[in-house]
Protein backbone atom coordinates (compact mmCIF):
# COMPACT_ATOMS: atom_id res chain seq x y z
CA UNK A 1 0.00 0.00 0.00
CA UNK A 2 1.50 3.50 -1.20
CA UNK A 3 1.66 5.59 2.33
CA UNK A 4 0.19 8.86 0.81
CA UNK A 5 2.50 11.03 3.24
CA UNK A 6 5.15 10.22 1.66
CA UNK A 7 4.43 9.87 -2.15
CA UNK A 8 6.98 12.09 -4.33
CA UNK A 9 5.83 15.05 -5.89
CA UNK A 10 6.75 15.21 -9.19
CA UNK A 11 6.44 17.94 -12.48
CA UNK A 12 3.75 18.36 -14.55
CA UNK A 13 1.46 15.96 -12.09
CA UNK A 14 -1.59 16.62 -11.10
CA UNK A 15 -2.23 15.68 -6.74
CA UNK A 16 -4.99 16.05 -4.31
CA UNK A 17 -3.51 17.57 -1.52
CA UNK A 18 -5.43 17.42 1.76
CA UNK A 19 -4.83 17.66 5.65
CA UNK A 20 -6.34 18.25 9.27
CA UNK A 21 -5.65 20.21 12.84
CA UNK A 22 -3.44 18.01 15.13
CA UNK A 23 -6.00 15.40 16.74
CA UNK A 24 -8.38 16.72 13.92
CA UNK A 25 -8.35 20.28 16.06
CA UNK A 26 -9.74 23.45 14.07
CA UNK A 27 -7.61 25.43 11.94
CA UNK A 28 -9.88 28.05 10.60
CA UNK A 29 -12.19 30.20 13.09
CA UNK A 30 -13.03 33.35 11.62
CA UNK A 31 -13.71 34.06 8.17
CA UNK A 32 -10.61 36.28 8.23
CA UNK A 33 -8.33 32.95 9.09
CA UNK A 34 -9.56 30.88 5.89
CA UNK A 35 -8.64 34.60 4.29
CA UNK A 36 -5.55 34.81 5.40
CA UNK A 37 -4.43 30.74 4.38
CA UNK A 38 -6.15 31.82 0.94
CA UNK A 39 -3.83 34.49 0.69
CA UNK A 40 -0.72 32.72 1.85
CA UNK A 41 -1.68 29.83 -1.16
CA UNK A 42 -1.31 33.11 -3.45
CA UNK A 43 1.79 33.77 -2.06
CA UNK A 44 3.63 30.41 -1.83
CA UNK A 45 1.64 27.79 -4.03
CA UNK A 46 0.57 29.78 -7.15
CA UNK A 47 4.27 30.35 -7.78
CA UNK A 48 5.30 26.59 -8.35
CA UNK A 49 1.77 24.83 -9.23
CA UNK A 50 -1.45 25.65 -10.96
CA UNK A 51 -4.37 25.56 -8.38
CA UNK A 52 -7.40 23.43 -9.89
CA UNK A 53 -9.72 23.30 -6.73
CA UNK A 54 -9.85 23.98 -3.08
CA UNK A 55 -12.21 23.92 0.23
CA UNK A 56 -11.32 24.82 3.33
CA UNK A 57 -13.76 23.28 6.11
CA UNK A 58 -12.85 23.98 9.88
CA UNK A 59 -10.56 21.19 10.72
CA UNK A 60 -9.19 20.56 7.49
CA UNK A 61 -8.60 21.44 3.76
CA UNK A 62 -8.16 20.14 0.49
CA UNK A 63 -6.77 21.38 -2.78
CA UNK A 64 -6.63 19.87 -6.01
CA UNK A 65 -2.70 21.23 -7.78
CA UNK A 66 -0.65 20.68 -11.00
CA UNK A 67 2.74 21.13 -10.16
CA UNK A 68 4.71 22.99 -12.69
CA UNK A 69 6.88 21.41 -15.38
CA UNK A 70 10.67 21.42 -14.40
CA UNK A 71 11.54 24.14 -16.93
CA UNK A 72 9.28 26.68 -14.96
CA UNK A 73 10.35 25.10 -11.67
CA UNK A 74 14.26 25.87 -12.48
CA UNK A 75 13.05 29.29 -13.72
CA UNK A 76 11.49 29.98 -10.52
CA UNK A 77 14.25 28.81 -8.24
CA UNK A 78 16.59 30.92 -10.23
CA UNK A 79 14.48 34.41 -10.62
CA UNK A 80 12.37 34.12 -7.43
CA UNK A 81 15.82 32.11 -5.37
CA UNK A 82 13.05 29.71 -3.73
CA UNK A 83 15.90 27.56 -2.78
CA UNK A 84 19.78 28.41 -2.50
CA UNK A 85 20.87 25.19 -1.90
CA UNK A 86 23.97 23.87 -4.60
CA UNK A 87 22.37 20.10 -4.51
CA UNK A 88 20.58 19.32 -7.06
CA UNK A 89 18.03 16.79 -4.42
CA UNK A 90 17.12 20.16 -3.07
CA UNK A 91 15.51 21.49 -6.41
CA UNK A 92 13.93 18.53 -7.11
CA UNK A 93 9.89 19.43 -7.61
CA UNK A 94 9.06 17.03 -4.52
CA UNK A 95 11.71 19.62 -2.18
CA UNK A 96 10.45 22.61 -4.25
CA UNK A 97 6.79 21.86 -3.40
CA UNK A 98 6.78 20.92 0.29
CA UNK A 99 9.00 23.43 1.26
CA UNK A 100 7.00 26.25 -0.17
CA UNK A 101 3.90 24.34 1.23
CA UNK A 102 6.11 24.61 4.83
CA UNK A 103 6.32 28.47 4.44
CA UNK A 104 2.20 28.19 4.19
CA UNK A 105 1.51 26.09 7.66
CA UNK A 106 4.39 28.18 8.99
CA UNK A 107 3.50 31.84 8.52
CA UNK A 108 -0.53 30.82 8.88
CA UNK A 109 0.18 28.66 12.33
CA UNK A 110 2.48 31.84 13.49
CA UNK A 111 -0.25 34.25 12.90
CA UNK A 112 -3.12 31.50 13.96
CA UNK A 113 -1.17 31.16 17.15
CA UNK A 114 -1.04 34.38 18.37
CA UNK A 115 -4.14 35.71 17.20
CA UNK A 116 -5.57 32.70 19.56
CA UNK A 117 -3.05 32.94 22.03
CA UNK A 118 -2.09 28.97 21.98
CA UNK A 119 1.45 27.64 21.05
CA UNK A 120 2.70 25.18 19.49
CA UNK A 121 1.93 22.69 16.15
CA UNK A 122 -1.22 23.73 14.75
CA UNK A 123 -1.76 21.24 11.38
CA UNK A 124 -0.26 18.29 11.14
CA UNK A 125 2.76 17.32 9.36
CA UNK A 126 3.97 16.17 6.90
CA UNK A 127 0.84 16.93 4.28
CA UNK A 128 -1.03 14.40 2.95
CA UNK A 129 -1.15 13.84 -1.22
CA UNK A 130 -2.49 11.48 -3.56
CA UNK A 131 -1.02 11.21 -7.40
CA UNK A 132 -4.13 11.40 -9.83
CA UNK A 133 -3.38 9.60 -12.90
CA UNK A 134 -6.47 9.95 -15.30
CA UNK A 135 -8.67 12.61 -16.12
CA UNK A 136 -11.80 10.95 -14.87
CA UNK A 137 -10.23 10.88 -11.36
CA UNK A 138 -9.39 14.26 -12.01
CA UNK A 139 -12.85 15.38 -12.56
CA UNK A 140 -14.28 13.31 -9.58
CA UNK A 141 -11.71 14.94 -7.12
CA UNK A 142 -13.00 18.11 -7.82
CA UNK A 143 -16.36 17.44 -7.27
CA UNK A 144 -15.51 15.18 -4.19
CA UNK A 145 -13.45 18.53 -3.19
CA UNK A 146 -16.67 21.12 -3.49
CA UNK A 147 -19.21 18.80 -2.33
CA UNK A 148 -17.01 18.47 0.80
CA UNK A 149 -18.44 21.03 3.08
CA UNK A 150 -22.15 19.35 2.53
CA UNK A 151 -20.84 16.03 2.93
CA UNK A 152 -19.53 17.36 6.25
CA UNK A 153 -22.98 18.62 7.10
CA UNK A 154 -21.49 21.96 7.37
CA UNK A 155 -23.91 23.66 5.14
CA UNK A 156 -27.14 22.31 2.92
CA UNK A 157 -26.28 23.45 -0.37
CA UNK A 158 -22.20 23.37 -1.42
CA UNK A 159 -22.88 25.87 -3.99
CA UNK A 160 -23.26 28.40 -1.18
CA UNK A 161 -20.06 27.83 0.63
CA UNK A 162 -17.80 30.57 0.62
CA UNK A 163 -14.79 28.86 1.16
CA UNK A 164 -14.51 26.72 -1.67
CA UNK A 165 -13.81 27.01 -5.15
CA UNK A 166 -17.09 26.22 -6.65
CA UNK A 167 -18.39 29.89 -6.74
CA UNK A 168 -15.18 31.21 -7.91
CA UNK A 169 -15.01 28.65 -10.63
CA UNK A 170 -18.28 30.15 -12.10
CA UNK A 171 -17.61 34.08 -11.32
CA UNK A 172 -16.12 36.18 -13.55
CA UNK A 173 -13.96 37.82 -10.76
CA UNK A 174 -10.34 37.63 -10.33
CA UNK A 175 -9.11 34.05 -9.23
CA UNK A 176 -6.03 31.98 -8.09
CA UNK A 177 -7.57 29.22 -10.26
CA UNK A 178 -6.78 28.00 -13.52
CA UNK A 179 -10.00 28.82 -14.54
CA UNK A 180 -10.21 28.22 -18.00
CA UNK A 181 -8.88 25.36 -17.69
CA UNK A 182 -10.80 23.70 -15.33
CA UNK A 183 -14.37 24.65 -17.64
CA UNK A 184 -12.24 22.50 -20.66
CA UNK A 185 -12.16 19.67 -18.43
CA UNK A 186 -16.17 19.73 -18.09
CA UNK A 187 -16.45 20.22 -21.69
CA UNK A 188 -18.64 23.39 -20.35
CA UNK A 189 -20.18 25.76 -17.82
CA UNK A 190 -23.00 24.10 -17.65
CA UNK A 191 -21.67 20.37 -17.80
CA UNK A 192 -19.72 21.98 -15.34
CA UNK A 193 -22.74 22.85 -12.68
CA UNK A 194 -24.88 19.28 -13.71
CA UNK A 195 -21.49 16.98 -13.30
CA UNK A 196 -21.81 18.35 -9.60
CA UNK A 197 -25.54 16.55 -9.15
CA UNK A 198 -23.77 13.35 -9.05
CA UNK A 199 -23.19 12.07 -5.68
CA UNK A 200 -19.09 10.96 -5.79
CA UNK A 201 -17.67 8.91 -2.47
CA UNK A 202 -14.11 8.66 -2.39
CA UNK A 203 -12.81 7.59 0.73
CA UNK A 204 -9.57 9.60 2.30
CA UNK A 205 -8.10 8.88 5.66
CA UNK A 206 -5.97 11.40 7.68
Amino acid sequence: MIDIRTTSIEADRFYHIYNRGINGGNIFKSNRNYVFFLGKISEFLVPVCDIYAYCLMPNHFHLLVKVKSDFELDSLVKVQNLDKAPDKGLHSPHHIFSKQFARIFNSYSQAFNKENRRHGALIESPFKRKLIASDEYLINVIIYIHQNPQNHSIIHDYSKYNFSSYQSVLSHSKTLLKRDEIIELFDTRENFILSHKKTVDLEYEF
